[in-house]
Parts: structure tokens; sequence; C-alpha cells
């Protein structure tokens, strides 16, 4: 009998190297001083990337999944492997280990109170292509889903050409697809690619797609990005966006072509629009049981309080673990809200990318508890609050006509 996958995660994989900041650090200024020394504490070593901070929840929340990823022989590379078969033996068969290549590595500083800081290395990334996705276990999985691709040359180049491919084959291997993004350097090759273009020619084979709204501004509407990146300054840019702003988001990644939109907001929470229930119903073998609860919704979910945040390193990442797993048991959208927020709560938690993270069970009874949620301070406008929800619903939501 052949065994049954739920997901198979693919795409961007690296180790983190995360330095232990006590708290009342200096400023990221005093930091990176030339001709400082900052005392820190012992460095957290775990992997990143969406194979493993997406994958690795997922398996933890009660998910069959394969993780398809690639490597070096190298230490690093060894690393990566040791870790994976420790959190989820057998998910790291559809692992590739290149010879002569670098494995990803990223340095996060993430002293507390400060958003992270990411130097990264994309390593042997950047061969990753669609001869690396073993279609044979999509064709036995419910969700394909793909990360990172900003950090990952070869599936950008000639126009993503390369992602396409990808998108296309998993489709017709049946599978859910699913896309999330990662905000990459400006001044870098890809920062300077035509995502525009790129995104409007793999949506089309995208159901999900999971960007955050920050990459999302600096792929379609890089004039209002840079604005809002000018006026945030040293602050956090998600700070200034508002409801109409997240509804032509988007209302756009819709008409490209994907069925289910979530945006990630970072501390503000999640936003999500879906498609009418026709372009759902082509949603693969993922697709649940009752589409009609999930057709032509748009909501806006608050971020679940912390008390003490201690690196927020994969933190959207897990969210998305949330989201999809919630998606893959059947829960109706605003549950697999509240999963998402919860599991990307948990994250910053730890110092790693998944260690903080609960079981099915645990978290499902951990929203059932009702736990504080972050006030909203952005605008919502036309937005109308469910306080038994939790959540707002917006203009674009099916349930208010």
């Amino acid at each position: 009998m052949r065994e049954t996958i739920d997901a198979v995660v693919a795409g961007h994989l690296c180790v983190d190297i995360t330095p232990e900041f006590p708290s009342g650090s200096r400023t990221v200024g005093e930091i990176f001083r030339p001709g400082t020394l900052t005392n820190v504490g012992a460095a957290t070593i775990s992997t990143g990337g969406p194979v493993s901070n997406t994958a690795l929840p997922m398996q933890r929340l009660g998910m069959n999944v394969k993780l398809m990823g690639k490597v070096a022989d190298d230490a690093f590379g060894r690393a990566v492997l040791e870790i994976i078969r420790a959190e989820a033996p057998g998910a790291e068969a559809g692992m590739v280990v290149v010879p002569g290549e670098k494995t990803s590595y990223t340095i996060v500083i993430a002293p507390p109170g400060i958003d992270r800081i990411f130097l990264h290395c994309t390593g042997s990334n950047d061969t990753f292509g669609s001869e690396d996705v073993d279609l044979d276990v999509v064709r036995r999985a419910r969700l394909f889903h793909f990360g990172y691709p900003p950090l990952m040359a070869r599936t950008y180049a000639n126009g993503g050409a390369e992602l396409v491919k990808i998108f296309q084959g998993a489709r017709s291997a049946g599978a859910t697809t699913s896309l999330d993004l990662v905000y990459t350097d400006p001044a870098g090759p890809a920062g300077r690619a035509d995502w525009t273009g790129i995104l409007t020619r793999t949506l089309p084979h995208v159901d999900i797609f999971t960007p955050s709204v920050e990459e999302l501004l600096f792929m379609l509407r890089r004039e209002r990005f840079d604005d809002l990146a000018a006026r945030a300054a040293d602050s956090e840019m998600v700070a200034l966006i508002d409801g109409d702003l997240l509804g032509e988001l988007g209302g756009q990644c819709l008409s490209a072509g994907a069925a289910v939109v979530l945006i990630k907001c970072g501390y503000l929470g999640m936003y999500v629009r879906t498609a009418g229930r026709d372009r759902l119903e082509e949603l693969g073998r993922g697709r649940p049981g009752e589409t009609g609860q999930w057709a032509d919704r748009e909501l806006f979910t608050p971020a679940y309080k912390v008390e003490k945040v201690v690196s927020g390193a994969g933190a959207g990442d897990c969210a998305i673990a949330g989201f999809l797993t919630a998606f893959l048991r059947g829960l109706a959208i605003d549950d697999a809200m509240r999963i998402g927020a919860a599991v990307g709560a948990q994250n910053v938690t730890a110092a790693d990318t998944v260690s903080g993270v609960k079981s099915w069970d645990e978290t499902f009874r951990q929203i059932r508890g009702r736990p504080p949620r972050q006030e909203v301070t952005i605008a919502l406008e036309g937005f109308q609050h469910d306080p038994v929800a939790e959540h707002y619903t917006g203009p674009h939501d099916g349930g208010r006509r």
C-alpha cells in the first residue's frame, strides 16, 4: 500500500546561526559600529527556509510531510540533514546532496525588541530547478508548497521560466499548489528582477499564495513600497498599511490567478482574500470538502499577544504551516486563520524556528481558550469587527452581501 502524503514542501533551505542577545542589548547601530565588540550568548544552530520552517511545524501538527531541498556535501549540509532527521525521520528522503557546491547559511541578528536582520548566503539554492522536484512523490501528495524563489537564482532567471515549470508540474500531478515569497536585497540580482512579470506568469498555476505585505509591495507596487519605506525610516513598514491597501493587493493576486491569498502582516496579524467557488473547485487533492465556506471571503485576523518574544525568525513560515495544516484538515477559513496566527505566535517564543511549535491538539486547545489578541492599530475602513469570531470581515467578504 502506497504511503499517503499530506504535503510536499520544496524550495529554499539553509542552516541558521542565531547568537543569543541578552535583554537590554545595544541598538543595532551600536552592535554594528566598526571597531567594537558585543558580548553575546550561545548560538542556536537550526535549519532555516520554508523547507524546514514550514515543513517541520506541519509535521509537529500531525501532517505527513516530505521535504525537497538542496544542500552540499559540506559541514553545513551535514548539519541540515542531521537536524531534519532528528525532527522528522524519513522526511529528508527527497533531499538532494550535491558535491562541489556550498550549503546556504544565514546569520540571524535578533536582539530582543528589534526586528531581525539576516546575513544570508544563497549557496546551493541557486541551482535548484524543476528536476529537483520528484513528481512521483508529488503525485501522492495532497499539497505542494514551494518557498522563497527570490533566494533561488535559477527559479527567477529568464522571467521565472523555471518557477513556472515547477508549478505546472505540480499542478499536472494533481496537488493543490502553494507559493511563499521572501524579501530580498533590492541591490542584488533578485531585487532587479521583473517580479511583476514573474508573478503574472506563475500565479495562474498557484492555488494558495502566502506572501508578506512588504514582499508584495516590493514586487507589485515598487513606488508605493519605496514611499512607505522612506516614511517608516527605522520603524516597521507594516505600521503604515491599511485595509484598502490589503484589499488592492489581494484583489490583484486573485485577478492574476491565485485562489486563496494569505498576506502576512507581521506583528499585526494576517489578511486573507479568496476567489469564487468555481475557482476553488480547481484546488486539486487538498481541496476542502465544502468549498463554499472558503469562497469569496475577506478577513483580517489580529495576531495573538506574546509575553516574551525570543526571536521572530521563521514566524511567517510557521504561521503558513498552521494555516495550511488547518486547510488540509478541512477546517473553516476563520479557524484556519486562528491556527495560523497561533502557530506564528508559538514560533517567536524560541530562539530557533521550530521548537516553539506545539502539537495540533495543544494548538487547537490554545485557540479555543481565546488568548488575548494584539490591538489593531491600522485603519480598516469598511471592515466590520466580529467579537465572537475575533476577526474583521472586509468589504469584499461574501458573507456580508
